[in-house]
């Protein structure tokens, strides 16, 4: 199994869910600018985008997307309970992973950390943050986590939000989202993919 990645992109989450199952695989970096590996070769024939992550399974196909290779994560080892089992919670999971993709990731944190993007643009993401920030801030009033316990979905939502400071977002407006963050980067797997992408992340720079 190999993962294409890009250092602190979004791919950090399926990174984090290897590491909770304990399973190996072969990390391959991406320059996301020039759309090239490391040695030089094209990825466009790995992702007609360019756009990580990529996850090559040993069954011989590709899978693209968070939405679709978090879940393949989790059903591949279901010893580390990365997702649940019954319909309900399964759905509800998927209704969060739903939620980080759209509403955070790409609605909120990319036109903010887009370099070309108009100051309109930015303005117009900026506001979405109180809604869909908010929206977390209320769920974890009452919840440690997405779902019962740790899933994708966690690992998912925690390495959007690592983003929030370069986005000029400021979590302490949402003091429970911000703890709830906190706290899963104290997670084993989190802070290791983390130190590792960082120090990748920096060495790129």
């Amino acid at each position: 199994m190999k993962l294409y990645f890009s250092p602190l992109a979004c791919s950090l989450a399926t990174r984090i869910a290897l590491y909770e199952a304990g399973a190996e695989a072969d990390y391959i970096q991406v320059d996301t600018k020039s759309k090239k590996l490391q040695d030089g070769a094209d990825f466009y024939p790995v992702s007609a985008l360019g756009q990580v992550p990529v996850l090559h399974t040993d069954d011989g196909y590709l899978l693209t997307e968070n939405t679709a290779i978090l879940p393949y994560v989790a059903d591949l080892f279901p010893q580390a309970q990365l997702a649940p089992t019954d319909r309900p919670q399964r759905a509800r999971m998927q209704q969060w992973l739903g939620f980080v993709s759209t509403e955070l990731h790409k609605a909120l944190f990319v036109p903010l950390l887009d370099a070309h993007a108009a100051d309109a643009v930015k303005a117009y993401a900026r506001d979405k943050a109180a809604s869909r920030l908010g929206l977390l801030e209320n769920h974890f009033a009452s919840h440690e986590f997405l779902l019962d316990r740790f899933s994708v979905a966690d690992a998912y939502l925690a390495t959007v939000l690592n983003w929030a400071a370069y986005g000029g977002i400021d979590l302490a407006q949402w003091p429970r989202l911000k703890e709830y963050h906190g706290r899963q980067l104290q997670r084993p797997s989190m802070a290791k993919a983390l130190a590792e992408e960082l120090a990748l992340y920096r060495a790129q720079s």
